[in-house]
């Protein structure tokens, strides 16, 4: 409420403990008015007794309206004799009826202390439209009023009325207060309270607690206010001796009541046909003194509901309430209708006989042409009058029959109950007369066939139209023209949309019928039944592809327009696009990932469209797969790089080189498997290798680098004759004259490497000489560089001393000889040692 925490949600209504008995007289409140105006505001004290010793000494007083959350009031004060006072104003009271508390916190609830109740309304209206009969049936005045709105407070109405004279001027006798029932607006006075043929003033009084209204007075004399009760109705069963009842008429009759049988009253009749949706229609009154009636004007072979009410006259009074109703039936008439007819010739199975077909379309000459309730066909011979054949009796519009050759003519009529129609003869004319020139035929619309020909020549008497569902089908509707001057027709019946009918016209001449022409054509065109079905093709994270199949075009359905594709998201927004008849397939191009769409397409022709069934996708998650397989195959293609590279490095020497060049290593060569064909060697004199001048040349040149082990890994060790394990190089020493330039390697060949020359002998009193050259190439591998100068065997003589050559003993082959095997010797070059002859 707003009055109470305006905007507040209402919530379940706290549990109440009952009070303390210390507590029953604590609180007492105090309210403006305990009923106010719907919306009106209200004003509420509380007040708390001193005595109340279990409160605490400053209680805080809450207030409570209904079920509504507790809620302090607008002011509280210590009043001086010690009692608590707090007050509240509600802005305006919505509530018809609640109760306004007030409490105090008692623990962890609120107790209340005291209760008002409020209700709230409107003050009663005017009673109106004030109406007053004298019921003869419970002999007493019976008055009724529309008592106004709700007013939502209880509401008392009072009936009152007083006796008067005159033109209700003067009051005299007061007539006792009629209180009616309680939710009744009607209230009755007895007999006894009421005088006759004398006027009485009555009026409506309503009141509740916001005030009083009163009705306009009404003068009456309670006599001129008498109310008849209906009549009762029944039905006259005509005399066998009266002529039979028309078929459009009704005979009745009916009785007054019988409190009111001395009494001039006048009556109405109202009648209407028990039919849906018809209307009352009432007759001019009718006097009481006659209790028969005849009623005509009405509809044969139909129900009619008859009720009556009547009212005295010429005195004043009012009309009696409509009697209950009386239910009767009229009569029929003979079928007033025309037969249009048309007849088939059948194959002749009998020579003797000839067979037909016979159609026929009533046409209603009035429009209450009467029931018909079937068709009587019948043959009557030449030569024998008053015989009459029936060939068909039947409720069809057709009839199958034979008869002998010689039969030119047959009777059609219609008949029910109370007669037949007029004779229809149909003569069994030949298709002898000319055609139509043309004939065309559209549809307007789907109930509807437009049917146009060109007339022959010469005109004819009229046409004969025969449509049906075809070809095939055998229900036929006739309909004939008997203006042969008319070029066109609508036919309307019996024509239902989107289906293929066959329309036959036939010219009718004197004498003769024309040959029939026949056209085809659709009632209207049918809309696709069903747009192709859809389906996914290809997936993407944004992009879906979809597919489908077009259907073949079928009779009678119109050709496609467009197809339409829709697609909506899980946040309703909905996307279209229009393709055109020839688009099989589509990419919706935009999507969002890992969505879910749902996609319809929509076939549309001029003749209407559809949709197909649904397709929902949902798009793929955007992640990191893809990343991962970029990332793989870039990784697979550096690798591929990088193995390719290292192959051409590998099996390409001029590029290898530069970056680490071949040097042979002893431990893993096959030179030592090898032996050169040819040693290039140039032969000097004997003497002239101890020519102390010139010291001796040797020069050691790798000639191929093998990667097989070398002989020496194999050979045994007493062949290295306890040399020093430093001795890594192999020197070859010459006497001073064996001098001689290095040979250069060979071109193209870039296995020869010179590395090192050894300068010295041992008879030259100067020591050895080492020198390497600049390649900064390991030499033989992993092995030590080539041995210094005194770690030479050739060089441990001092340089003081004379040196002297050793003879050649066993110790020297140990030297010489077995050195001349180890594979890097085979490839030293002597120069000045042409007469080395041990070595």
């Amino acid at each position: 409420m707003a009055g109470l925490g305006a905007g507040g949600l209402a919530r379940a209504a706290l549990i109440i403990l009952l009070l303390p008995g210390s507590l029953e007289k604590c609180g007492q409140i105090n309210i403006s008015a305990p009923v106010v105006r719907l919306g009106d505001p209200v004003t509420a004290s509380c007040t708390i007794s001193q005595n109340c010793s279990h409160l605490d000494p400053e209680p805080q007083i809450l207030w409570r309206l209904g079920k509504e959350q507790e809620q302090p009031g607008q002011r509280q004060q210590r009043l001086p004799d010690g009692t608590w006072k707090s007050t509240i104003t509600l802005p305006y009271l919505n509530h018809t009826h609640t109760f306004l508390s007030c409490c105090v916190q008692w623990g962890n609830h609120p107790q209340i202390l005291d209760q008002a109740e409020l209700q709230a309304g409107y003050p009663p209206a005017v009673p109106s439209n004030l109406s007053c009969f004298m019921n003869l049936t419970t002999n007493s005045l019976t008055c009724q009023w529309e008592p106004g709105p709700n007013t939502y407070l209880p509401t008392t109405f009072i009936l009152k009325s007083f006796k008067s004279r005159g033109n209700c001027q003067t009051q005299e006798d007061s007539v006792f207060d009629c209180v009616p029932e309680k939710g009744h607006s009607y209230c009755s006075i007895p007999r006894k309270q009421l005088l006759l043929y004398q006027n009485m003033v009555i009026w409506v009084r309503a009141e509740n607690a916001l005030g009083v209204r009163e009705s306009p007075q009404l003068c009456l004399d309670p006599v001129d206010v008498v109310k008849l009760e209906p009549p009762t109705l029944w039905a006259l069963e005509p005399s066998p001796q009266a002529a039979p009842p028309q078929p459009y008429c009704l005979w009745f009759g009916w009785e007054p009541w019988k409190p009111s049988i001395y009494m001039d009253q006048e009556c109405e009749l109202r009648h209407r046909p028990q039919q849906e949706g018809a209307s009352w229609a009432q007759v001019a009154p009718l006097p009481s003194s006659i209790h028969q009636y005849e009623l005509c004007g009405l509809l044969p072979a139909t129900a009619y509901a008859l009720q009556m009410r009547c009212i005295r006259s010429p005195l004043p009074g009012y009309w009696s309430s409509w009697s209950p109703s009386l239910e009767l039936r009229t009569t029929e008439c003979a079928p007033a209708i025309r037969l249009d007819t048309w007849w088939r010739r059948q194959r002749q199975l009998n020579p003797e006989l000839v067979g037909g077909q016979l159609f026929w379309k009533p046409t209603a000459l009035e429009e209450d042409s009467g029931r018909i309730q079937g068709y009587l066909l019948s043959w009557s011979p030449s030569g024998q009058p008053g015989l009459v054949m029936s060939l068909c009796n039947t409720t069809e519009f057709s009839c199958a029959f034979s008869l002998p050759s010689g039969a030119q003519e047959v009777t059609l009529v219609a008949y029910n109950s109370a007669g037949t129609s007029q004779p229809t003869p149909v003569v069994f004319l030949e298709s002898k007369g000319p055609p139509l020139a043309g004939l065309r035929a559209i549809a307007l619309d789907p109930h509807s066939l437009w049917v146009g020909w060109e007339p022959p020549s010469p005109q004819p008497q009229g046409y004969l139209i025969e449509w049906g569902l075809g070809p095939m089908g055998s229900n036929k509707t006739l309909k004939m023209e008997h203006n042969g001057s008319i070029t066109e027709t609508l036919l309307r019946e019996n024509i239902r949309p989107f289906q293929l009918y066959e329309i036959t016209v036939s010219p009718l001449y004197p004498g003769t019928v024309g040959h029939s022409q026949h056209v085809y054509t659709y009632s209207k065109e049918m809309g696709p039944p069903h747009a192709p079905e859809l389906h996914l093709k290809h997936i993407g994270k944004t992009w879906a592809k979809l597919e489908w199949v077009p259907r073949p075009p079928e009779l009678g359905k119109s050709p496609l327009d467009h197809y339409t594709i829709f697609w909506t998201n899980t946040k309703d927004q909905s996307y279209s696009t229009i393709l055109n008849t020839s688009s099989h397939s589509f990419v919706l191009h935009g999507l969002e990932p890992a969505s879910l769409y749902h996609i319809h397409l929509m076939a549309t022709s001029q003749a209407g469209a559809s949709n197909s069934t649904g397709l929902t996708l949902m798009t793929l998650a955007s992640g990191n797969l893809e990343l991962y397989i970029f990332l793989g195959l870039f990784g697979l293609l550096v690798l591929l790089i990088c193995l390719c590279v290292a192959t051409w490095f590998w099996y390409s020497p001029s590029r290898k080189n530069p970056l680490w060049p071949s040097v042979p290593d002893p431990a893993h060569s096959s030179l030592g498997s090898w032996i050169p064909k040819a040693m290039a060697e140039e032969i000097f004199p004997l003497p002239s290798l101890w020519d102390s001048g010139m010291p001796p040349i040797t020069k050691i040149t790798v000639l191929e680098e093998e990667k097989k082990l070398g002989s020496w890994e194999s050979s045994d060790s007493s062949e290295t004759c306890g040399l020093p394990t430093t001795v890594q190089a192999y020197i070859l020493q010459g006497g001073p004259k064996a001098i001689s330039t290095p040979p250069q390697p060979q071109s193209g060949t870039s296995d020869q490497v010179f590395y090192g020359q050894v300068l010295g002998s041992p008879t030259s009193p100067r020591p050895g000489h080492y020198i390497r050259c600049d390649s900064t190439q390991p030499l033989l591998g992993s092995l030590t560089p080539s041995p210094k100068y005194y770690e030479n065997i050739w060089f441990q003589n001092s340089p003081l001393e004379t040196p002297m050559a050793p003879l050649p003993s066993q110790e020297d082959d140990c030297v010489f000889g077995p050195l001349l095997d180890f594979p890097l010797l085979q490839g030293l070059r002597v120069h000045g040692m042409e007469g080395l002859g041990a070595f």
